[in-house]
């Protein structure tokens, strides 16, 4: 029986070239058209973003389901310097609690991007990053992100997903749950360990992240049309 993948996020955009153009000529994603829409996703087994027309020019609220991508990349201050000499506004790295050394920005319609370095910080390779290449080279898209109000709902509907991992953030009020086609385990049976998130970070293929805010009453987002699996 074929293994199941999380191929796609499905995004309801203005312009689907422009945006695409975007991912390709600044992140170095591969894109390319078909069908009327857009195409835009790094090589390997990670998720492409599908870009669709039909989009309005609305602002994203936190109040909706849909949340962001995540890059994950092995050297996170390569990546940022690469953007700001593009032009491109990018928040400044920094290492995140126990979670992960990231920096965030927006695409040309509004939609977040999270950068997420492999290792903490103070803990990356020497010469994990290559200047000559995008975004330092080695990027994949790690994580589609949503948010839900229910998580044990979320979990009951895609059962045939592994969970990979449950990070606390409780001074913010939510939680983070990590999902995966896979039948990889994390190296510490403690879904909650620490030490399995640069693990998780280097996974080959994208996690469906929730971001877990209890009770919470979201909207629907205009702009997610939903996830791609194959």
């Amino acid at each position: 029986m074929p293994v199941k993948r999380l191929s796609g996020v499905k995004l309801q955009v203005q312009d689907p070239e422009r945006l695409a153009r975007f991912y390709s000529d600044v992140l170095g994603m591969t894109a390319r058209s078909g069908n009327g829409s857009w195409r835009a996703g790094y090589a390997g087994a990670d998720a492409d973003l599908v870009l669709q027309p039909g989009g309005r020019p609305v602002p994203h609220s936190r109040e909706e389901r849909y949340w962001k991508i995540g890059i994950c990349l092995p050297d996170l201050d390569t990546a940022c310097e690469q953007l700001r000499q593009k032009g491109v506004e990018v928040s400044a790295p920094h290492q995140f609690r126990d979670i992960g050394y990231m920096a965030h920005l927006h695409d040309p319609e509004g939609f977040a991007i999270e950068l997420l370095q492999h290792d903490f910080q103070g803990s990356r390779p020497d010469g994990a990053g290559d200047p000559a290449l995008p975004l330092g080279g080695g990027a994949h898209l790690g994580q589609i992100t949503l948010r839900t109000g229910d998580i044990a709902a979320e979990l009951a509907m895609r059962a045939d997903m592994t969970l990979l991992a449950v990070q606390d953030v409780a001074e913010f009020g939510f939680d983070l749950h990590f999902l995966a086609y896979t039948e990889e385990t994390p190296p510490d049976p403690d879904l909650r360990a620490v030490g399995n998130r640069p693990w998780l970070w280097k996974r080959p293929y994208t996690v469906l992240e929730f971001q877990h805010i209890a009770g919470a009453d979201l909207r629907d987002s205009p702009a997610f049309l939903g996830l791609e699996i194959t």
